[in-house]
């Protein structure tokens, strides 16, 4: 059912993961590593919702749109991989889903044997609303889809649903939602894309005065052939402490 009001917005999104102390610190992430954020969407009454997630660099103007699964107790998840190291934005849009709440209730009354014309009808009439939102060719399949719902007579149950009911039509739905009472969450979150060895790295510590022979103090350049030999121990850092300059007295390094 449709919400006449001056704020017809019913969705509510909280319990966003993931979150660092409320927002007020960006989350961490590696290069390549697909980002899963969740969120609780729900609103009042039993109409099915749609969510998408929202990412972009924080520097971009435009967001990208990840459609997001429907999980258990309200739960719904997304996830992107971002491609580049930096700070990432991202947050959450969700919306009462008027066809999805039909199609959902119109296979039931297919299942109980009920009157389909008046279900049919409705039906038609949110296609045809999704074809005044949709570009060529999705609004030509869009209308050509309201026709064959509304040439399904009442004798003609089995094709009805067929169509009603299709795979490709929920598709099409789904790329042209009705999202003008969308509820957005206020927050743009961040996450922070580092290099993949700040995730986990070995490190392995050595005074380059120490890789000397024969009596000489040692140099960067034979601290250079030592890196196959500390590579070989499963290391990937190697840390050089600080250097002091040697004195007569209290020689460090």
């Amino acid at each position: 059912m449709r919400v006449q009001g001056p704020d017809p917005r019913r969705v509510v999104i909280e319990g966003i993961t993931p979150l660092v102390e409320a927002g007020q610190f960006p989350a961490k992430a590696s290069l390549g590593e697909r980002i899963r954020v969740e969120a609780d969407c729900f609103a009042d009454g039993h109409d099915a919702l749609g969510a998408v997630l929202l990412h972009r660099r924080d520097w971009e103007p435009g967001w990208t749109e990840v459609r997001m699964t429907e999980l258990p107790n309200d739960r719904w998840r997304g996830e992107f991989a971002p491609q580049e190291l930096g700070a990432h934005c991202f947050t959450i849009e969700a919306w009462v889903d008027h066809f999805a709440t039909w199609a959902r209730d119109f296979a039931k009354r297919v299942d109980a044997g009920q009157e389909l014309e008046a279900d049919l009808e409705l039906g038609a009439r949110l296609v045809e609303e999704a074809a005044g939102r949709a570009k060529r060719p999705d609004s030509t399949a869009l209308r050509a889809a309201a026709k064959k719902l509304r040439s399904s007579g009442p004798r003609s149950k089995g094709s009805a649903a067929k169509a009603a009911l299709a795979p490709e039509l929920k598709a099409l739905m789904d790329r042209h939602p009705d999202r003008s009472n969308a509820t957005r969450h206020p927050q743009e979150l961040q996450v922070n894309v580092d290099p993949a060895l700040a995730r986990f790295s070995s490190w392995y510590e050595m005074f380059p005065r120490s890789t000397g022979s024969d009596g000489r103090h040692g140099t960067f350049k034979t601290t250079e052939e030592r890196l196959p030999y500390v590579a070989g121990m499963g290391f990937n850092i190697l840390y050089l402490p600080p250097i002091h300059p040697i004195g007569r007295t209290h020689r460090k390094g």
